[in-house]
């Protein structure tokens, strides 16, 4: 196993996929490039694995040195911010709360607006990335659509939010859904479920008659099924946060739903649980009966 890697290393692997350049990434670091040569080959032999391709125009990224040169930033960039985090600790609670990239809008709306006077220090990565974090206790919360799909961490609580049933969008100008057994019949649907029910929903979608297309994130995947004029697949909740005037909503032959699901350590942040009512309000976007009924 690769020992652990160091700041040093860190800042080194994102300096150099930054400026492509070894030479550049030491004057910024201020060291000697032989210096940060000889460190550079010494991370890819620890790692076991190619971080540049160098020659005399300069250094580019092989894909393990992209993921490593983006995780850096990353953790370079918490690591810049977290004198400031201790010191807002002082003065003010706080709460750090994750939750995935295509619930993050409604999510993070959510606990700014009901958790008033707590400063919220917001997390956005994939499900089990979380979950992981919360166990970890670098997380006091996650708001996740995965939990009741894997395993959970001893030690962790589940309060189930509620669900939110799938939808298709048919963009403006798209023709409306077919009658009978397949009512895709050949039409390209692009879809983005934010769990784990993809390759289930593929199959499924394949048996109506589409032809199945997963899309990249929520927002690109109504932004690709407007421009190809298509069908999109992804949960109400989701649908009416990113949806455009003319995108019509209606209900999805494919059935199911997603289910939101808030993970915590024992016990529950006591204000979290006070305003967990108001933000499961927020993110499922209840009391809109009335829009819901004019759409669908």
């Amino acid at each position: 196993m690769a020992s652990r890697l160091t700041v040093d290393d860190l800042q080194l692997a994102e300096a150099v996929a930054r400026h492509g350049s070894v030479g550049a990434a030491a004057r910024e670091l201020l060291v000697a490039q032989p210096s940060a040569s000889r460190r550079l080959a010494t991370l890819e032999r620890r790692l076991g694995t190619p971080l540049f391709d160098r020659d005399t125009t300069g250094a580019r990224p092989t894909p393990a040195g992209r993921e490593l040169a983006r995780l850096a930033a990353r953790l370079l960039g918490d690591l810049d911010a977290l004198p400031d985090q201790v010191l807002a600790a002082v003065d003010a609670p706080s709460l750090s709360v994750g939750t995935i990239q295509a619930l993050s809008p409604m999510v993070l709306t959510a606990v700014e607006l009901e958790l008033d006077g707590v400063t919220i220090l917001p997390e956005v990565d994939h499900g089990p990335v979380l979950v992981r974090q919360v166990h970890d206790g670098t997380l006091d919360a996650a708001i996740v659509t995965v939990a009741e799909q894997m395993a959970i961490p001893r030690g962790l609580q589940r309060t189930p939010l509620g669900e939110s049933p799938r939808v298709v969008v048919l963009p403006d100008g798209a023709p409306p859904l077919a009658g009978g057994s397949r009512p895709f019949a050949g039409r390209t649907v692009v879809y983005s479920l934010i769990d784990l029910a993809g390759e289930a929903t593929h199959r499924r979608l394949s048996a109506l008659g589409a032809v199945p297309r997963r899309g990249p994130t929520t927002e690109a995947t109504l932004r690709i099924a407007r421009e190809l004029g298509c069908p999109a697949l992804m949960p109400e909740l989701t649908a009416r946060w990113y949806a455009a005037p003319g995108d019509r909503i209606v209900p999805s032959p494919v059935p199911g739903a997603v289910r939101i699901t808030l993970v915590t350590r024992t016990p529950q942040p006591a204000a979290l649980t006070e305003a967990l009512p108001r933000i499961t309000a927020r993110v499922l976007g209840e009391g809109r009966s009335s829009d819901r009924a004019a759409t669908l």
